[in-house]
């Protein structure tokens, strides 16, 4: 299972931002059935961020978003994402 953040931030607020999001990053990647993640910051349009993450299945990554530390560090970054489906098989 996939699941895609993508995110609209200033470049003022880009190194701040980067490091919210690899926290939010670590803390997910404690969770069980947690595999792979990347973080991006698109080459044609700065102000645009990814945060892709690869589970073992939708349940995992349910769980994940669930724990203390998630909801913590990773769901107030993850609020920023742009309203978009971001699951995929």
């Amino acid at each position: 299972m996939l699941a895609i953040a993508r995110f609209s931030i200033a470049l003022s607020q880009a190194k701040d931002f980067r490091t919210d999001l690899e926290a939010a990053r670590d803390a997910l990647a404690e969770a069980p059935g947690f595999i792979d993640a990347q973080i991006g910051q698109n080459l044609d349009d700065q102000t645009l961020w990814v945060l892709s993450t690869q589970w073992e299945n939708i349940g995992s990554y349910r769980r994940a978003l669930s724990a203390m530390r998630s909801k913590l560090e990773a769901i107030p970054v993850l609020a920023l994402a742009i309203d978009e489906p971001g699951a995929y098989e």
